[in-house]
């Protein structure tokens, strides 16, 4: 839930997604370069990190602390940046184009779980130029969700906001079971620990229609934001706490397949995608490893 691509080069140039680095010198020439293979020097590296961080876990009363009530956490971190932290995720439509309503002849009905404070809610909202798309957005965050309602750009009538701790059984103003034609979770299945995953993934499944569609997208296994975590941060395998105490996890796609799987799903696709993200002004390199996926509830 923390953070975006970024990196979209200069206007004009070679599309976002199409960046293919075939020259070392040119690393420079653009803010991101896609699909970036790893050799095994850098998968041997990252994996020599993460064991190295296992020496300096948190103490298990931390740990136990932090899982026991991680809303608190976002409450807070919302709390002190209300809108003015994350960008709104205008790139939605490049890599779901599931949320072009325009394709669509009849009307459709999607969750937006994690909201947050909207910086997905209204890029989605904006996309629906014909208003055929009503959206029930969610945050286990009640002040997330309160600022979210209060923004202007907050319209009832095309959208309802409520506060769902998605390890639980839905609220009584959730969707209803079944009725929901896409589920949207960018970057929050690496908010939820690791065992309530079996028991979330159930709970949204089950207000999808049957052939209904979950989008998702999240961080990878030795992600860069992985890889940086110094002492003290890391809770569990590859499950870490952030200063402000909010959760991580980094999920191997082979990992996330199996369990949604186990939740009933159905695989349409499942993607590790590697970018090489670059900061031209400080000659500095990226590695960043994020999972984009799209699986259906059967028929």
């Amino acid at each position: 839930m923390r953070e975006e691509p970024s990196g979209r080069g200069r206007p004009g140039d070679i599309p976002f997604g199409n960046r293919h680095l075939t020259e070392d010198r040119d690393v420079f020439e653009y803010n991101a370069w896609d699909n970036m293979p790893w050799d095994e020097e850098m998968e041997r590296e990252a994996k020599e990190i993460v064991e190295r961080q296992k020496a300096a876990k948190v103490s298990e009363e931390k740990g136990r602390s932090l899982l026991e009530e991680p809303s608190s956490h976002w409450d807070a971190f919302y709390s002190q940046h209300t809108n003015k932290f994350f960008m709104d995720r205008n790139w939605l439509l490049k890599e779901f184009p599931e949320l072009d309503t325009t394709q669509s002849e009849s009307s459709m009905r999607a969750l937006e779980v994690g909201c947050g404070v909207g910086n997905t809610t209204f890029p989605i909202l904006d996309l629906d130029k014909d208003k055929k798309l009503f959206l029930y957005s969610c945050d286990f965050s009640s002040k997330a969700v309160e600022v979210l309602k209060t923004s202007d750009k907050f319209d009832p009538i095309r959208c309802s906001a409520f506060v769902w701790d998605i390890t639980q059984s839905p609220p009584s103003d959730a969707p209803p079971q079944e009725s929901l034609d896409l589920v949207i979770c960018v970057y929050v299945l690496s908010a939820i620990e690791p065992k309530k995953l079996h028991q979330t993934l159930t709970h949204l499944r089950s207000l999808l229609k049957p052939g209904g569609s979950l989008l998702l997208k999240d961080y990878g296994r030795y992600d860069m934001a992985q890889l940086r975590f110094k002492a003290n941060r890391l809770i569990d395998d590859n499950l870490y706490c952030r200063g402000d105490g909010t959760l991580v996890y980094f999920f191997d796609s082979n990992e996330l397949d199996e369990r949604l799987r186990e939740a009933g799903f159905e695989k349409e696709a499942n993607v590790v995608d590697r970018r090489l993200i670059v900061n031209r002004a400080k000659k500095v390199k990226m590695q960043r490893v994020w999972l984009q996926a799209k699986y259906k509830k059967p028929l």
